[in-house]
């Protein structure tokens, strides 16, 4: 399955005959609504840089334009040797700028979590933060940022990591998500009320030179 706010849609990889070392090893199908299985995009077996893990690089195109995911799994899968993937999205290679920006995050009592919005004049989303269980180096996110699809399945839209101001030493926290306008980059930090509580408010990104390592490319690490 593969969801997004616009659509949830159940896909297939099948196994094609490679013409070079880069062609697809799979064709992405689906069944559309008359019921007809069409192609709808072309995956890659990939192996991490890093982690040495293997993992699937997708390109879809459902309609919408096309897009990229990996498939990963995690610790526990490949120590399981499951067959269970989890589809994470790849960043886009630029950055919208935040603008005016209103947004709110709160730690949760439970599970390391926290819960909170982010909207302006052109959309609206309610997310969680989920501690990332992937994290297996200092640069990698130290969340995923998710949302609920219309059948309510969650989607992963973004990373975030925890930092610390060199300036005044305050804890806070960089996010990057993507929203309908494009990837956008914020910091949710607390005010002098704040500090201290479980509340944070969501502030448009200023590059002062504290942001995490590699902010700028957390989706496309992969475990």
């Amino acid at each position: 399955m593969i969801h997004s706010t616009r659509f949830d849609i159940a896909i297939q990889l099948e196994t094609r005959a490679k013409m070079s070392e880069r062609s697809p090893d799979y064709d992405v199908t689906a069944v559309n609504k008359s019921g007809r299985k069409v192609r709808i995009g072309t995956a890659w077996n990939e192996t991490g840089n890093t982690s040495g893990n293997p993992y699937i690089s997708m390109q879809i195109d459902v309609g919408l334009g096309p897009f990229r995911v990996n498939a990963v799994q995690t610790k526990e899968a490949r120590a399981a040797q499951s067959g269970a993937f989890e589809i994470i999205p790849l960043v886009s290679n630029g950055l919208m700028k935040s603008g005016s920006i209103s947004g709110e995050l709160t730690a949760m009592d439970a599970d390391n979590a926290f819960t909170g919005y982010i909207a302006n004049m052109m959309f609206d989303l309610e997310f969680m933060l989920i501690e990332n269980s992937y994290k297996s180096e200092e640069t990698h996110p130290d969340y995923r940022i998710e949302v609920s699809s219309p059948r309510g399945k969650p989607i992963r839209v973004g990373s975030a990591w925890m930092a610390r101001s060199s300036r005044t030493g305050n804890d806070y926290l960089s996010l990057l998500i993507n929203t309908p306008d494009g990837d956008l980059r914020v910091n949710a930090v607390q005010n002098e009320e704040q500090r201290g509580g479980q509340t944070f408010s969501i502030i448009s990104f200023i590059d002062s030179g504290e942001q995490p390592q590699d902010a700028g490319a957390g989706l496309s690490l992969v475990a």
